[in-house]
């Protein structure tokens, strides 16, 4: 996919250690304040990568994610002081332990979808640009990983349109006829995963990898947009991290839910994390606002 956000455009140190950063706050902050910025932060960063298809995954997939997560909580852990109900098999229904299922799936939901914001972001030149010369073998393994998989979603589905235009899709008649098929379809993808793996290996070879004082190509510049990103980045990660470990942002669940009391320190420990979470969005506003005006001069 073709981004096109200003962050995107940004230096791949700037947008990993972004999303390193994110990831990382998101899976170890257990305030629900802080979980919910996270998310809310996710969702709208995705929504302006992919528009309307990141509001149908979300729909289709994150919610129905939510759901089982903050349900399977409650029903299997019984933790917890406040007692709401008894269920059928006796054990009781706490108040924690229902909180602590939704903090879950908020936190399930957030991750995921940075992550797939990561994935649109972070493609593989980008991250064999920045891994190529500390772990090139790694590097390179994860990046045709990566990038192997949409490719063979896309190579199914062609597969599967001309098996269907000549009456071997694997979807319809019998249970028989749509095994066969399917094993026909498998063959045929098995057989093309292997050729483009020999056709890869030897692309490989010719263009000299793992030569000795080989080079590699590299359109990315670290300007001044980079620095100030970077920067901003760097701060909003100490505060965060500086009010974590003052514990301005602590939050317990079990036995009993407590955490930082309200105060203009812990406030401005959330408007930090809420920037850091935001700061892809202001970014892609902030580039808005001035081709706008650059528009409007001409």
């Amino acid at each position: 996919m073709a981004n096109t956000d200003a962050f995107s455009g940004c230096h791949p140190v700037v947008n990993f250690v972004y999303f390193a950063a994110v990831i990382a706050f998101t899976a170890l902050l257990d305030h629900p304040v802080c979980l919910g910025i996270s998310l809310v932060g996710s969702l709208c960063y995705a929504v302006g990568l992919n528009g309307r298809r990141a509001v149908r995954f979300q729909l289709k997939y994150m919610l129905p994610m939510f759901v089982v997560t903050a349900v399977l909580n409650p029903a299997f852990s019984h933790e917890g002081a406040t007692i709401l109900a008894y269920l059928p098999s006796g054990n009781p229904l706490t108040l924690e332990s229902v909180i602590y299922g939704a903090a879950s799936a908020v936190r399930l939901v957030a991750v995921v979808s940075w992550f797939s914001c990561y994935s649109a972001v972070m493609t593989s030149d980008k991250f064999i640009y920045l891994f190529g010369r500390v772990i090139p073998a790694l590097s390179i393994v994860l990046s045709m990983s990566l990038r192997f998989v949409p490719k063979f979603k896309a190579q199914l589905g062609l597969v599967s349109g001309a098996q269907k235009c000549v009456g071997r899709d694997a979807s319809s008649g019998g249970v028989v006829r749509r095994v066969r098929n399917g094993i026909t379809i498998l063959s045929i993808m098995v057989t093309w995963a292997l050729e483009n793996a020999i056709e890869t290996a030897d692309s490989m070879k010719s263009r000299g990898w793992g030569l000795p004082g080989r080079t590699a190509f590299s359109i990315y510049r670290f300007d001044r947009r980079d620095k100030a990103a970077l920067a901003a980045c760097a701060i909003l990660c100490s505060a965060v991290a500086g009010s974590a470990a003052a514990k301005l942002t602590y939050w317990r669940f079990y036995p009993t839910m407590k955490g930082a009391l309200p105060g203009a320190a812990p406030a401005a420990a959330m408007a930090a994390y809420l920037a850091l979470c935001l700061m892809p969005v202001a970014i892609d506003l902030w580039e808005d606002r001035k081709w706008r005006a650059s528009r409007s001069a001409i």
